[in-house]
């Protein structure tokens, strides 16, 4: 066997995961979903942890089997939003606040990682999108600020990270900017949540399904960054290996 067919076959054992990892990740995301809206307790805590630790699984070997190497900085904040995840099902306040922590821990591996991809680069676009999410982010918190008791300072902490993670996200096209918008949602509705204001139909149902799908935009967004980043830099790699074969 040559190399070549050695390295596709690999290659191939790989998508082949990535796709398993990624129909494991919708079907666990449906499940979830699913117990909120039949109020099914055991199935909600069983399905929740295994959330974001599959979608880091599928990341990473997505990567993989293009040849690449996944943002190092994806993988942890997936991790750090499980932890987030798991301790946010203890109905006690140092848990909640622990898992604050780790959400917050993840944000700062998104922003970290999205500045890195360059989604600051386009300065004016950077700063209306800024901005917008600053006049949004003060609406939000003077209007749940009275209703915070407590925790008016680590929420409105936090979602100032969120919003960063909004902002750094939009500079890498829709797909991943909508994941940051669609995160910001997600938590601004816990918010509500922890202030008692009048709750939607099915609230924690819609908690869910906004965090899921924006957290599988922001990582497959990062993938598809990393991807064309790399694109970009072998192009000028090619076109000297190019010049260098017509050299007399």
């Amino acid at each position: 066997m040559s190399i070549r067919t050695t390295t596709r076959a690999v290659l191939g054992g790989r998508l082949r995961s990535a796709s398993g990892l990624l129909a494991g990740f919708a079907t666990t995301s449906a499940v979830h979903l699913g117990a909120l809206l039949s109020d099914t307790p055991a199935l909600r805590h069983a399905t929740k942890p295994a959330l974001m630790p599959l979608l880091a699984a599928h990341s990473v070997t997505r990567a993989a089997a293009a040849g690449r190497r996944a943002p190092k900085l994806l993988a942890p904040a997936l991790l750090a939003s499980a932890g987030g995840d798991v301790l946010l099902q203890f109905d006690q306040d140092a848990a909640f606040l622990a898992g604050m922590g780790s959400f917050a821990a993840a944000h700062v591996c998104y922003v970290t990682m999205f500045a890195g991809q360059g989604a600051l680069t386009d300065r004016r676009r950077t700063l209306v999108v800024a901005a917008a999410y600053a006049a949004a982010w003060a609406s939000m918190v003077a209007l749940l600020w009275p209703d915070l008791g407590d925790l008016r300072v680590p929420v409105a902490g936090y979602s100032l990270l969120l919003a960063s993670t909004a902002v750094t996200s939009a500079g890498l096209g829709v797909r991943p900017g909508l994941g940051g918008a669609l995160f910001l949602l997600s938590d601004t509705l816990i918010a509500t949540k922890l202030a008692k204001w009048r709750e939607l139909p099915g609230h924690e149902f819609w908690i869910m399904a906004t965090y899921v799908l924006a957290q599988y935009l922001l990582a497959t967004g990062a993938l598809r960054a990393a991807e064309a980043r790399e694109d970009e830099e072998e192009k000028p790699r090619g076109a000297s290996t190019v010049l260098a074969g017509d050299a007399p």
